[in-house]
């Protein structure tokens, strides 16, 4: 299929690896000019390499930290404007939020709800003067199916959805989607830390506790990063123009419930 969006201009976030680097890879194969953009530039170059060697789109690559005024002000100095956006950024730690003091709500809120809301701001109006543009909020299955111990991530993603579901309806007339994709357990590094981490305090080993964790999941294996990528790349085509405020939860059945 033809996205239609050959030639556009992306701001991929948390794009060095993992499911940031895979919207980035979907969308530059269809001929997308993605900035990539992550807080280290070793791993950030490479993957613009890699990018570029088997995509059809420019490729360009920004070392910011997308939760600081400062690394903002960066990206936007060097492109001024942008027809799609994917923000994204990895989840506090887990814990008990009764270790939790005002500091550590405010790096969790400042990561994963006021920079997205920050990037929003620098690029939704210049998308609705051009009549088109296309906002993906990476978030997370648990602001649908909340986890024990991820108080932090949930409440400050929670926070950016109900932002969004306001916004959204406020754009659309003017050819600006805005979507949240909620990913489940996905084949990452950030995955397998965790599996570490889960084995160490259980006295077991990592393959011992992702054996029991798919047994238990309804399609028995973790989502493919490049499964969440092409999701992402069809949301911000010309085909999804009516996609729009929607939480879309993509966890191979995770969740049982009907909505």
């Amino acid at each position: 299929m033809d996205l239609g969006i050959a030639g556009k201009k992306a701001l991929v976030c948390g794009a060095s690896s993992g499911l940031g680097y895979a919207c980035a890879e979907a969308l530059v194969k269809d001929g997308v000019h993605v900035v990539i953009a992550a807080r280290t530039e070793g791993p950030l170059r490479e993957a613009a390499e890699r990018l570029a060697a088997h995509g059809a789109g420019r490729v360009d690559w920004i070392a910011a930290d997308v939760t600081a005024d400062e690394g903002r002000a960066r990206i936007f100095a060097a492109h001024p404007a942008f027809d799609i956006l994917i923000t994204n950024a990895g989840g506090p730690a887990p814990g008990d939020f009764r270790q939790w003091d005002r500091e550590t709500w405010h790096k969790a809120i400042d990561a994963n709800m006021l920079a997205p809301i920050e990037l929003i701001k620098a690029t939704v109006d210049g998308m609705m003067a051009r009549g088109f543009g296309r906002i993906i909020n990476l978030t997370s299955s648990a602001v649908k199916s909340p986890v024990d111990g991820l108080g932090l991530s949930t409440g400050a993603r929670s926070g950016l959805t109900g932002f969004v579901a306001s916004l959204a309806r406020s754009t659309v007339a003017r050819g600006v989607t805005i979507n949240n994709l909620l990913p489940g357990a996905f084949d990452t590094a950030r995955l397998a830390s965790n599996f570490a981490a889960q084995a160490q305090r259980e006295g077991k080993t990592p393959e011992e506790v992702r054996s029991a964790r798919f047994a238990k999941h309804p399609a028995h294996r973790p989502g493919q990063p490049s499964e969440l990528g092409h999701t992402c790349a069809y949301l911000c085509s010309v085909h999804a123009g009516y996609i729009n405020g929607q939480n879309i939860l993509i966890d191979g059945g995770s969740f049982n419930g009907v909505f």
